[in-house]
């Protein structure tokens, strides 16, 4: 379970907030300053517009999602693309996209040949496992502008086939030439099913709600919440960083200007949590309503050396500092935050009542809510600007967002 400790400086405010951001699988940054090594500072972050899958994205694919977003950070940080040494970008739904989608995201979107690019699958912590790539080497002198980031289309994401059917042995796959084939849905396959138990990871969070005694009503009542937190971010404009993205409409006689999160700006009805089914369970906790939905997105920050950040005199948002790692057992995948975020703070060299507030990624809310039981965390300093359940989680983007808030 990836978990990033960040101390963000408030320029106006001139207040230095200690943040730490989990995520849902296993490791952790801490706190944005490298002792004893080449800093490594988070500038300009630019994200994506996040759409509901079968929606305002449905024409873009992964990469294409993302095209904007690299240029964005380069141009607000006021970068020649020819500045960029290395780009680390997350992506877990590849499938169909094509060789190298990081080198096919960097070239497209305007940057040189030059940039070292890697493209990184590590489910819902690719982006922050790009994070700490993109750190260190800034702190191995590798590089000195890094751009770091993720993105998915699940609107996009394909069905394909086996060409064996899983009942055959191998001897007779060798003549197997007719036969249906049943499709397989890529974002089940490669996003959603535990691989070594061959279970929806929803089936884990019903596990984590049944061991940790959390209802429906508490988790519904969280997710609630979170809409209303990431509605009021929004309109106060902590989400103001995304890349405008033009969207042609009416046969392409006309066009429309993308310029905000499209999950959030849904209203929440009253009651509507109640009448939501079980997803996982005829007895099940887990909802469409408590969970995160499907989406598309993208998103990108800069890293920059302290001195290379001096020389352009960019003016940072954050240091790095560190981070941690930690596993668990695949089924028990939701609390693995609550080991990371100890290594985090110990890492940076910080105390747990140095920390103002947490980021705990809500792939469901029952994640965000076992976490906190487990840490004994103050419900007020838990992700306060809302979460994946109300922003939407295309997997591989969420994390570089919740740092950015």
């Amino acid at each position: 379970m990836p978990s990033i400790v960040a101390r963000f400086t408030n320029s106006v405010a001139r207040r230095t907030t200690n943040w730490t951001t989990p995520y849902g699988t296993d490791q952790c940054i801490t706190s944005l300053y490298c002792c004893g090594y080449k800093n490594a500072n988070w500038v300009c972050p630019r994200l994506g517009a996040l759409a509901i899958k079968g929606s305002i994205l449905l024409d873009f694919r992964g990469t294409e999602v993302r095209l904007k977003v690299p240029k964005g950070a380069v141009q607000r940080c006021s970068l020649n693309s020819d500045d960029v040494d290395e780009v680390f970008f997350g992506n877990v739904l590849s499938s169909g996209l094509g060789q190298g989608p990081a080198r096919q995201c960097a070239i497209a979107a305007g940057l040189s040949h030059r940039p070292i690019c890697t493209t990184i699958n590590k489910v819902c912590a690719s982006s922050m496992e790009a994070i700490i790539l993109g750190t260190q080497s800034i702190m191995l002198g590798n590089g000195t502008v890094i751009i770091a980031g993720g993105t998915d289309s699940m609107s996009n994401a394909p069905h394909y086939v086996t060409t064996v059917p899983s009942h055959a042995t191998r001897r007779e796959s060798r003549h197997i030439r007719l036969g249906d084939q049943s499709l397989i849905d890529s974002i089940l396959k490669d996003g959603f099913i535990d691989a070594l138990q061959n279970r929806h990871v929803g089936v884990h969070g019903e596990s984590c709600a049944s061991e940790m005694h959390i209802d429906r009503r508490t988790q519904d009542d969280y997710a609630n919440e979170s809409y209303r937190k990431a509605l009021a971010a929004s309109k106060a404009g902590r989400f103001a960083g995304i890349s405008p993205i033009r969207l042609k409409t009416d046969h392409g006689k006309s066009s429309r200007l993308i310029t905000q999160d499209e999950e959030i700006t849904i209203p929440v009805k009253e009651g509507t949590s109640a009448v939501k089914r079980p997803a996982f369970k005829t007895d099940g906790t887990i909802t469409a309503h408590n969970a995160a939905p499907l989406n598309d997105g993208a998103a990108a920050a800069v890293l920059i050396s302290e001195e290379r950040m001096k020389e352009l005199g960019i003016n940072p948002i954050a240091k790095i500092l560190g981070w941690g790692e930690a596993e668990r057992e695949p089924e028990r995948f939701t609390i693995a935050p609550a080991l990371a975020i100890p290594k985090a703070i110990q890492h940076a060299g910080l105390l747990v009542d140095e920390i103002e507030f947490y980021e705990i990624n809500e792939a469901f809310s029952v994640a965000a809510l076992a976490n906190m039981t487990l840490l004994g965390l103050d419900a007020a300093k838990v992700n306060v600007y809302g979460g994946a359940v109300a922003i939407g989680h295309p997997l591989a983007r969420t994390i570089v967002v919740q740092i950015d808030q």
